[in-house]
């Protein structure tokens, strides 16, 4: 008996979305766009298939579909590059991009697993400005206003800030190799912190983050349990500011370490 065209299409469908309830396909051909770049201005179809993973004949039919909606174009010599649609998608963006509703969220969600105060900090002339705080739940926890000038030199914040600014020597040199830094009552007596750089469009520095309180609370041996969770909450922070999730190119500035 020759099945239905419902029935024969039934499995295609159930391919075409996973369990989350994302189509595949969608996923494939925003896949394709993310192999460009700023270094990448255009791609082989050769290249497209090995950054995507996917089979040549597969990233074809999805760059030509792209294609059909200005999204891509293929050039002469065969190769392709981002279209007027994907230029329109990316100017919209910039216009309403608020960096305080990307910061904010990612600060309260380290205070809520770390317990303690998050700040993302800025480089100001010779200073790192206080850019946006959200307090931890603790009784006692260090206080920082927002918008207050710090020294860069003093503190976890303003050591990573110059650490990514290609500051020569140590402690900087092995700031950038591991990607964060601890201070133990550097800047004031009894106060600790960790932090991480944060990085912006062209995979340049930011700022950095960074959780603080009382030594204490946090000693060394817990800022360095800490770490990596600092760590994970600037690289959210980096992926949704520069908007890929592609490492930076080995050739990006001041620094060993990327996200």
């Amino acid at each position: 008996m020759k099945p239905s065209r419902e029935t024969a299409e039934a499995p295609e469908t159930a391919d075409a979305e996973s369990s989350t309830g994302s189509v595949t396909a969608v996923t494939r051909a925003l896949r394709v766009l993310e192999c460009f770049g700023m270094d990448d201005p255009q791609l082989t179809l050769a290249e497209m298939s090995r950054r995507t993973g996917m089979h040549k004949t597969t990233t074809l039919r999805l760059a030509r579909t792209l294609a059909a909606e200005n999204y891509l174009v293929q050039k002469e010599d065969g190769s392709w590059r981002l279209g007027r649609a994907a230029g329109w998608l990316g100017a919209c963006y910039q216009a309403v991009f608020d960096v305080h509703e990307v910061v904010e969220p990612v600060l309260r969600a380290l205070t809520v697993q770390t317990g303690e105060s998050a700040s993302f900090y800025v480089r100001e002339g010779q200073q790192r400005q206080c850019l946006a705080r959200v307090d931890g739940p603790q009784t006692i926890r260090h206080h920082v206003r927002v918008g207050i000038g710090l020294p860069l030199n003093l503190g976890a914040p303003g050591r990573v800030i110059l650490a990514f600014s290609g500051e020569p020597g140590e402690p900087y040199e092995t700031i950038r190799r591991r990607g964060f830094h601890l201070s133990l009552g550097e800047r004031e007596p009894e106060v600790s912190s960790v932090s991480a750089p944060v990085f912006g469009l062209h995979w340049r520095l930011l700022g950095s983050v960074c959780i603080s309180g009382p030594t204490s609370r946090l000693p060394e041996a817990r800022l360095m349990e800490l770490a990596q969770t600092v760590m994970t909450a600037a690289n959210e922070l980096s992926y949704a500011i520069a908007g890929t999730r592609r490492a930076a190119p080995g050739n990006a500035p001041a620094a060993t370490w990327r996200p």
